[in-house]
């Protein structure tokens, strides 16, 4: 592990990079004990404080923890998908948003990855899965239900889906499609789309999962997208007419 005292980086960042990438190639191991703060403090040729923000910095991103007494210090943590899941919508959430990236690429992204889960999903979905995804076709029929709450039933349904088809590395990657993209779309179509024809949508694709159909499931959410594209499509027009 090097850092280099002559670069302009940040001398912490510079060591939590070295740790976590050592982290990476497999030369520290899941529950490892790190060096101490004097020992890692020597080694890099840095103060004690500089060290426990490098620390820090890595217990943030929930590549260590940290344990108190006798037997205690910093060890190599076991990060899980459930737990970086999070950070990668917040991530996908902020990449979208600071880079004002279009509808339309939005909308092609999410629904491309969201079809390369259906005929898995179609395969494995387990009973409690299809089940969410009809409960919260349920809620989207009922009158009374907020569009906020709609959209939150929405991303839920669309949840179940990937989620059905049993691949965590699939889950994690469409975390942001689905939980960023998704919110980002529903706040331009919702003020003009038809709760009925979105429910009947989303009633064909639970069918095809719960049928073991990969190939319609694909085909409904092919439809699901023109649908999502042609009111979107009606609201900057509109939006342009009124200018």
């Amino acid at each position: 592990m090097k850092i280099d005292p002559n670069s302009s980086a940040n001398l912490s960042a510079q060591i939590a990079k070295a740790i976590r990438d050592s982290i990476v190639s497999g030369d520290l191991i899941i529950d490892e004990r790190l060096p101490s703060e004097a020992e890692l403090a020597d080694y890099f040729q840095v103060s004690r404080p500089t060290v426990r923000e490098a620390l820090k910095r890595l217990a943030a991103q929930s590549l260590i923890r940290t344990q108190r007494g006798a037997t205690g210090g910093a060890f190599v943590n076991r990060l899980s998908f459930k737990e970086a899941y999070a950070d990668q919508v917040t991530t996908s959430t902020l990449l979208l948003s600071m880079n004002e990236v279009s509808f339309d690429t939005a909308c092609e992204a999410r629904y491309a990855l969201e079809r390369a889960c259906a005929p898995l999903s179609a395969k494995r979905r387990t009973a409690d899965q299809l089940a969410t995804m009809r409960t919260e076709i349920f809620r989207q029929s009922q009158p009374s239900l907020t569009d906020e709450a709609y959209c939150a039933s929405d991303v839920a349904f669309h949840r179940a889906l990937v989620d059905g088809a049993d691949n965590p590395v699939l889950s994690y990657q469409l975390a942001g499609a689905v939980e960023a993209m998704q919110p980002l779309m529903n706040m331009i179509t919702f003020t003009t789309r038809s709760r009925g024809i979105m429910v009947c949508l989303h009633s064909s694709i639970a069918d095809a999962i719960e049928n073991g159909d990969g190939a319609e499931a694909v085909e409904c959410l092919h439809n699901l997208e023109a649908e999502t594209r042609k009111i979107a499509a009606d609201v900057f027009a509109a939006r342009a007419a009124s200018k």
